[in-house]
This record gives C-alpha cells, structure tokens and sequence, in this order.
C-alpha cells in the first residue's frame, strides 16, 4: 500500500493533509472546548488604564509590540513568565499582536517604572541605544479620553459580565461621581514622572495620553 501511494503524488499529499488536518484538530479543538477563566485573585482593568489601553491601540503599538510570551525557554528567559490564557479574560479586543520589531510586552510592568516610560516615550533611543522606535512627545500634550473608556467598562460590565463594582453603571450622573478615582489613580502615576506639562495638565484636572499609556503598561504584569 505505502508502494502504491508512493507512487501516487496526489494521494500521497492527501493523505499526508488528512492525517496532519486530524491531529492538528486533535491538539486544537480540546482548547476551543475549555473557556478562559480569569485567574484567581484577577481583576479588570481600571478606567485609567482601558483609557491607556485605548492610546495603545489608537497610536499603533501592538504592530510592533506583542502581548504574548510563548512557553520557550528563549521566550520566558528573556520576557518572563509564559502567557496563560486566563490573563486575557478581561480583555477586549486581545492585543496579542503578531509582530515584534520591539520586545513583547505582557509582562513590561514586572521590569520597567513609570519615570523609564516617561523618559523613553520622549526620546527612545537615548534610553535605548540604536533604537528605531518613533518619539511620542504627543502623548505629553493631548488628553486622555476617560469618559469613552468609563463607557467601555460599562458596556464590557453589562455584556460580558465583567466583575466591575456597582458604581460602574450608566449615565452621566455615574461617570461624574466615578472621575475623582480616575483622577486619583491618574495623581498617582504623574507623582513618579518630571515632565512640567503632565504635573500642569493633572492640577488642571485633566490626563495626559501619556499617564493612561503608562498606567496600563505598569499593569502587564
């Protein structure tokens, strides 16, 4: 029989796809099977920080950036822990990434500190020698947009059942008596940065793109 296909190039390469297509759909349908719980103690994202997550997303870092550490060993000496995909259950959309002209970042929070980002996002290849990475001194000067990711944990909270406390609720009345946090959460990631027009912008009552980007990268962890 083996003669036979060997002599056969067309059925040789199908039953070469059949028998890979059946263990591939062995190895992968048990996964789709199995939901991604949240790991224990895990907990959503703050408003603050989906509103980094949104600059992230708006400037385009995760085509250079990934959010996904692969279980090898040159993966894990160099970037940490491997993902697991009970990390990701709060998020939406997964910003796993496919490209990495920079370094993964799921785990950017264990090693980087929040003057670091400050310095780098002004002027990456000071910081990092060689770098091709693009400066984002805009972040610096155009403010956050808290309310749309007030409305995101919402609407996340409502659908997907997201465990956010009571007080993120609808209406305008709720996000008025829930921005003092965001602020808050916003005071005391600027307090470790230098930068004159972040220190202005929050006594001013306002967030800097930058202080949101950073708040949601010091939580890759």
């Amino acid at each position: 029989m083996f003669h036979w296909l060997e002599n056969n190039p067309f059925f040789m390469a199908a039953g070469i796809s059949i028998v890979i297509s059946f263990a591939g759909l062995i190895e992968i349908v048990p996964n789709f099977a199995q939901s991604a719980k949240p790991l224990v103690d895990m907990k959503p994202r703050t408003v603050l920080e989906l509103a980094g997550k949104n600059v992230y997303m708006k400037d385009n870092c995760l085509s250079c950036h990934s959010q996904m550490i692969r279980p090898f060993k040159s993966e894990t000496d160099r970037y940490g822990k491997y993902s697991l995909s009970g990390e990701y259950a709060y998020d939406r959309p997964f910003l796993w990434g496919s490209k990495r002209t920079g370094p993964d970042l799921h785990r950017v929070g264990n090693y980087r500190t929040t003057d670091w980002h400050e310095a780098h996002m002004l002027n990456p290849p000071k910081i990092v020698p060689g770098s091709i990475m693009p400066a984002y001194e805009h972040q610096f000067e155009n403010e956050a947009d808290l309310e749309t990711a007030y409305a995101e944990a919402v609407t996340v909270r409502n659908v997907f059942h997201t465990p956010y406390g009571p007080e993120i609720k609808k209406g305008r009345a709720a996000w008025e008596a829930h921005k003092p946090k965001v602020l808050e959460d916003a005071k005391k990631i600027a307090a470790d940065m230098k930068d004159e027009r972040v220190k202005k912008a929050i006594a001013e009552g306002k967030v800097p793109e930058i202080v949101a980007l950073i708040a949601y990268l010091n939580s890759l962890k």
